[in-house]
């Protein structure tokens, strides 16, 4: 599993980013302070506090990871991934 801290600070960038990782198979969690939801579920997302920082749990298979990694770049804050 690896974590990574995203922004998804307007409407236009949410529904991009459900999309984007509904390319992928595996599990994809968001964590905003005590609420995790289903990172690829739209209504998930907009149930949450996106005006700051995000928390990204991604699970998927070793050889995959760096593709989903790769595909949600634009949305990264930092490098304090953790894998």
């Amino acid at each position: 599993m690896q974590e990574i801290q995203i922004s998804l600070d307007t409407i236009e960038k949410v529904k991009q980013f459900v999309s984007t990782l509904a390319r992928f198979e595996g599990d994809f969690e968001l964590v905003s302070g005590k609420y995790i939801v289903n990172a690829k579920s739209i209504l998930g997302l907009f149930s949450v506090d996106l005006s700051k920082p995000v928390l990204l749990r991604i699970d998927v298979d070793d050889e995959k990871r760096e593709d989903v990694v790769n595909a949600i770049d634009e949305y990264r804050i930092g490098a304090d991934d953790r894998l």
